[in-house]
């Protein structure tokens, strides 16, 4: 059997970095993990082929080589999804459909021709899936009713990979969270008992990519990556070992929830271990609507005090905020740019609440008849709300545009950052000197041309950069990188006020809808009543 492997395309989003990957000749930020574990499912005597659109497209010698074509999507990829499903049925190809935004809307997929739905988590459905192809059916839809033990989960077949044109590699450890927030769809997908691999299995993993000569970044994954506090300390405890004696040939990024900064033992064992930087839910410091939104692991202490707790353990934060959860009162997005600077968070995804399928919150707002015709919550930042909020959603989107502008003008940008790493921890480990490559010298020229010389940035980059050197010299390398990441955010900022102000006056063209109103309690029970009788 001839599988070929096709990625759709990513819009561009936050996470593109697309003016930063080209500085140092690379396409994409992170491969597809899911496809290359899905590779090492499928029975190792089929060959495969794996293309991600985000580096190239497949050329027509693939696509007559394959017997059949297995994609693999995000809500935020539907677009191109949809449309290479289309391609592989012109070509009269059985197409396979899997992952998070099949198994959330699988009829969208079913839609526009796929045969087989591979949906919820592979190591069910997969087999499923092979034993259909073996039956010589040609087509099925395959779901699970439990979730699977990954601890039998294969190393990822990242020899398919063309590691050239990635920054960084993924692994993962961890699948689920153990917290309730209403708007996330993880907890549906991957449920609140978190599943953790074995040491060992990482470590495997670890040593794939090494034997294939990579030596950049590697991004761990989950969702959580602290959800299962003692099995990740496990982890960690081999992690620094198996580091130390391969001379630290990676550094790690992970997301994990805020309640980190609780835990000293774990930060400590992240750091040693060659994490430098992680992803924080923060989502608003508005407590209210983190009690409301059920993120209540945000509410038990100082929000601004545990992200300069992570900081000076020597992790650089980054944080994704919402703006439009209910009840939420004007001046939301200023409140946002407010806690950003006083914590000094330099890269922040910011975004408005979207209702994404088959969520508690999708649920709910469905019931009060809320959600907007024919918007699904596609989580980019260029993105509209997809129900009716409650107040006006012109304003908030006025007041989003404002506050990601304000966010990532290059001054306000840079001065974050030097704050950021004037306090931030030094690394518990130092990999041996090596020749730096010459793309990385020039990507560093070019940003000290464009930030320190051209722009009204100049000033305040030379006095930063020396100040660093004076005062925090072990992280400067670090420094240098974060600081080139306002290439992009320099261009993605005005793509967010034109997309959305674009959103906005089509909005209010087509009339715009009153905000929701929230019914009282008590007057909810007696038309319920009113409904019964």
């Amino acid at each position: 059997m001839r599988i070929l492997l096709v990625y759709p395309i990513f819009p561009k989003t936050f996470w593109s970095y697309e003016k930063i990957l080209e500085l140092v000749d690379r396409k994409v930020l992170l491969p597809p993990l899911g496809l290359v574990t899905v590779a090492a499912i499928l029975p190792q005597e089929w060959e495969f082929k794996l293309v991600d659109r985000n580096i190239r497209s497949a050329t027509e010698e693939e696509w007559a080589w394959a017997d059949v074509v297995i994609l693999s999507a995000m809500i935020v990829q539907k677009e191109d999804l949809l449309g290479q499903i289309q391609e592989a049925k012109r070509r009269g190809k059985l197409v396979a459909v899997g992952g998070p935004y099949p198994t959330s809307v699988p009829h969208e997929v079913e839609n526009v021709g796929a045969d087989f739905l591979i949906l919820d988590e592979g190591e069910i459905t997969l087999p499923m899936f092979i034993e259909a192809l073996q039956r010589g059916e040609t087509s099925g839809v395959f779901r699970a009713t439990e979730k699977p033990d990954v601890t039998s989960t294969p190393i990822p077949r990242f020899d398919l990979l063309e590691l050239n044109a990635y920054d960084m590699m993924s692994v993962q450890f961890s699948r689920g969270c153990p917290f309730q927030c209403e708007f996330c769809d993880i907890i549906v997908l991957y449920g609140r008992k978190p599943r953790t691999k074995t040491p060992a299995q990482l470590l495997a993993e670890l040593d794939c990519l090494y034997e294939l000569g990579w030596r950049r970044g590697v991004f761990m994954v989950d969702d959580n990556f602290i959800g299962n506090k003692r099995n990740v300390k496990l982890l960690l405890k081999e992690l620094k070992v198996w580091m130390e004696e391969h001379q630290y040939p990676f550094r790690f990024d992970t997301e994990a929830s805020v309640d980190l900064a609780q835990d000293a033992e774990m930060l400590e064992l992240m750091v040693e271990s060659g994490f430098s930087a992680v992803f924080l839910g923060i989502e608003t410091p508005d407590e209210d609507s983190l009690q409301l939104t059920k993120k209540f692991q945000n509410t038990r202490s100082s929000l601004a005090d545990a992200v300069q707790t992570i900081i000076k353990a020597g992790l650089r934060p980054m944080a994704g905020f919402i703006i439009g959860f209910d009840g939420e009162k004007a001046g939301a997005g200023d409140r946002i740019v407010k806690f950003a600077e006083q914590a000094a968070i330099p890269s922040t995804t910011f975004a408005m609440l979207q209702a994404l399928p088959n969520t508690a919150l999708s649920h709910r707002l469905k019931r009060e008849g809320r959600l907007r015709e024919n918007q699904d919550g596609n989580i980019n930042q260029t993105t509209l709300m997809n129900f009716l909020p409650t107040r006006p959603l012109e304003d908030i989107g006025r007041e989003y545009i404002e506050a990601f502008c304000t966010l990532y003008d290059p001054v306000n940008y840079l001065d974050r950052t030097y704050r950021c790493f004037l306090m931030m921890g030094l690394p518990k480990w130092k990999a041996p000197a090596k020749k730096p490559e010459w793309i990385v010298v020039k990507a560093l020229l070019i940003v000290i041309w464009r930030q320190g010389i051209v722009r009204e940035t100049r000033w305040k980059f030379w006095h930063h950069l020396f100040s660093i050197l004076k005062r925090n010299p072990g992280v400067l390398e670090h420094y240098i990188s974060v600081c080139a990441h306002n290439e992009h955010f320099l261009e993605y900022r005005q793509i967010v006020r034109e997309q959305i102000e674009s959103q906005v006056a089509a909005y209010l063209a087509q009339g715009k809808e009153e905000p929701y109103v929230p019914v009282p309690a008590k007057k909810a029970e007696e038309k319920t009543e009113a409904i019964a009788s």
